[in-house]
């Protein structure tokens, strides 16, 4: 009973991460520098990475473009709405006095 009863104050489980607490995701500049390692005679085509990689790059840059975009609209409606509730408030304030 007392283990139950210890596991009910415990805290509650984390939730579970695919990657380590040190990832650092991809940016545009490390996929296009990758080189690939010749593997034998049957190795990769390097002209096929090389447009893989690009796209992939390609990809990247627009997504951590949408990224900074939704950011600064995210800051921009922050700041609006912390001015429309001062202003409010200052409103709220003045009709009770």
């Amino acid at each position: 009973m007392r283990t139950f009863l210890r596991h009910l104050r415990a805290e509650p489980p984390r939730p579970a991460f695919y990657r380590a607490a040190n990832y650092v995701p991809l940016k545009p500049w490390q996929v296009r520098g990758r080189r690939f390692t010749r593997r034998g005679r049957r190795g990769v085509d390097a002209v096929e990475v090389a447009e893989f990689l690009d796209r992939v790059a390609h990809d990247l840059a627009e997504v951590y473009a949408a990224l900074g975009s939704s950011r600064r609209e995210t800051e921009r409606i922050k700041d609006a709405l912390k001015c429309w509730q001062s202003r409010r408030a200052r409103e709220d304030l003045a009709v009770r006095r």
